[in-house]
């Protein structure tokens, strides 16, 4: 169990990878129209959803629904650490709260 665990936490990790290249090819001025959904990022980044679902579908025959739902939660986590670092963005007491609303509901599950 505990490699499927691991199995659906990094496909969580390269989903939330997979949203950044999304906003990176997003914020990028293209010269037509079919340029800004037909790109290396985006065509990396569904590549990598479409593995990621793959890697999900595999876990959960050995973890339960609910653990799943649970362990998904830990993509906030990543969009915000990428959201700081790669994107400057600020992180405001509202999303700490929430944050740690997160962890706080993660580790009761666990508990």
């Amino acid at each position: 169990m505990a490699e499927s665990i691991c199995l659906f936490l990094t496909s969580v990790f390269m989903a939330s990878t997979a949203q950044v290249l999304l906003k990176k090819s997003a914020s990028q001025k293209h010269e037509k129209l079919i340029q800004e959904y037909i790109n290396g990022k985006v065509l990396t980044a569904y590549c990598m959803m479409f593995l990621c679902t793959l890697m999900s579908i595999f876990a959960y025959r050995k973890i339960a629904l609910g653990l799943g739902a649970i362990l998904e939660t830990v993509s906030y986590l990543f969009v915000t650490i990428f959201g700081v670092t790669i994107f400057g963005e600020k992180i405001s007491v509202k999303k700490v709260v929430a944050l740690l609303f997160i962890i706080s509901g993660i580790f009761l599950y666990v508990l």
